[in-house]
């Protein structure tokens, strides 16, 4: 007899078949000659500890196993989807198992239909990097073809074709992703609402909005009259087509997915659907017509958010109604809706808009009690603000950019830089435009005529002549430098 044979003998032995009792079976197929070193495997993985487990696989198959034979095996396992994962780890992890296509969608079948989306997901990744196109076939078409191959055997769940969908889009495979929503649908299998947005948000941002509401009237059967699918698009699909036409500033076409998310197909806007609509009446300038949204929010009884309250605040200041801005604030105070960063944003640039910058100092100084960062926007409209001919406020000013660069990491602009500097020369603090003017030169922006001037006004109005002399000639040197290297 030989050692492999008893081996095998002694592992019956140790690790009898468990009760039929205890066994779950979905299929009624059953191999007539089952491989003993599958049957070995599998009274090891079920019956012995966690701890011993994995030496006693070693010592069992040094070689390892075929795709097959690990795919035979996690099939006896499928009750364990858990177990099926560690064991495919394990293999990769000890060189066990040359993993092919075949054996990544049996797994992830087995993952699927237990409902664990992100492990089939993760596999699935590796199934779509290992597959070749050596024998003519596209590896998206290969994997494709080995889950609906082991569909049955697997007792899976449709729902599996949706991960590979996102699987695709995770791959950046748009094109991979749309040919199996294609070849789905001709097998009458139709993918989840959430992978139809998902394929819909994708193709509009690596494409364009007018691509991706094509595709969405395709994958939703909106102009195919013998179309069946009962699925409709919800919410979220018009409002991902809106937010997708609103940057592209298509601002007609957000309305017009508007009125078909209403007319069309009969689908309640929600908080954020109203939102996006106000912020394109904002960007027309067609105040009117957003307040009447806002006050249509109120009568539908649709609960304003923090999304729906900076979108308003953020229209009204764009528009200089700063004063109704901060009652919208206060009304965001005693309905208890926390502000955000956003919020302080808009008031800062709103009041400064309305040349208010004592206003916009006082929210800033509230939003930094908050810990929130102003944006750099924020920042600069504030600088230009306070550096305005009226006020000797550009000592403030550099503090505030300061101490932004510090604790945000603000990049000036050259702009910033400039409006500093001649405001500092203006007010006769020299010395701090000078560190201004360094530091500017240290972020690679050269100074230009406008800067030069400014410090020669600055050190001839301070009485000093001859500084303010040799800068004219560096000046001209300077200018007369850059001319030729243009």
């Amino acid at each position: 007899m030989s050692s492999a044979t008893l081996k095998r003998i002694l592992h019956r032995a140790l690790y009898p078949k468990p009760d039929s009792t205890h066994s779950i079976s979905l299929f009624t197929t059953v191999s007539s000659s089952p491989d003993p070193l599958v049957t070995d495997a599998v009274a090891i993985l079920t019956h012995r500890r966690c701890k011993s487990r994995w030496s006693t696989l070693r010592s069992l198959t040094p070689p390892g196993f075929t795709p097959s034979q690990f795919s035979d095996i996690i099939l006896r396992l499928r009750n364990n989807p858990h177990l099926s994962l560690h064991f495919f780890l394990f293999t990769r992890r000890n060189s066990l198992c040359s993993h092919d296509v075949d054996s990544y969608s049996t797994l992830t079948h087995i993952l699927a239909r237990s409902r664990l989306k992100s492990h089939a997901r993760d596999v699935l990744r590796l199934a779509l990097r290992l597959a070749s196109d050596d024998d003519g076939e596209d590896r998206i078409s290969k994997v494709f073809r080995s889950l609906i191959k082991s569909y049955n055997r697997c007792g899976s769940a449709p729902f599996v074709f949706d991960l590979l969908v996102k699987s695709c889009l995770d791959s950046k495979e748009i094109n991979g992703a749309l040919m199996v929503m294609r070849k789905l649908k001709s097998r009458g299998i139709t993918l989840q609402i959430s992978t139809r947005n998902a394929l819909i948000s994708e193709v509009s941002r690596r494409r364009d909005a007018s691509t991706g509401y094509k595709l969405y009237r395709q994958v939703f059967g909106l102009d195919d009259v013998t179309s069946v699918d009962k699925i409709k698009p919800n919410v979220n699909t018009f409002n991902l087509m809106m937010v997708s036409f609103y940057r592209e500033r298509k601002t007609e076409m957000v309305e017009r997915i508007w009125r078909e998310m209403d007319e069309e197909v009969g689908c309640v806007p929600n908080a954020y659907s109203y939102s996006l609509l106000m912020e394109t009446y904002f960007a027309r300038g067609m105040m009117i017509e957003a307040e009447k949204i806002w006050e249509k929010m109120r009568l539908k009884g649709v609960v304003y958010d923090v999304v729906a309250y900076n979108t308003m605040i953020g229209g009204l200041c764009s528009n200089l109604e700063v004063t109704k801005a901060k009652e919208l604030y206060g009304e965001m105070g005693s309905r208890e809706i926390e502000s955000t960063s956003l919020t302080y944003d808009h008031l800062v640039r709103g009041y400064c808009k309305v040349k208010d910058v004592d206003s916009a100092m006082v929210v800033y100084r509230e939003m930094k009690r908050k810990s929130f960062e102003a944006e750099g926007l924020t920042i600069e409209s504030l600088v230009e603000e306070l550096c305005d001919d009226n006020k000797d406020r550009a000592v403030e000013a550099a503090e505030i950019v300061k101490e932004a660069v510090r604790e945000s990491e603000f990049l000036p602009s050259q702009k910033c830089y400039e409006l500093l500097i001649k405001r500092l020369c203006v007010e006769g603090k020299m010395d701090r435009a000078l560190s201004i003017q360094a530091e500017m030169v240290g972020r690679g922006f050269k100074p230009n005529q406008e800067t030069y001037n400014a410090f020669i006004d600055g050190y001839g109005r301070a009485g000093d002549e001859d500084t303010s002399s040799l800068l004219a000639i560096e000046m001209a040197e300077s200018l007369k430098l850059r001319a030729e290297e243009e």
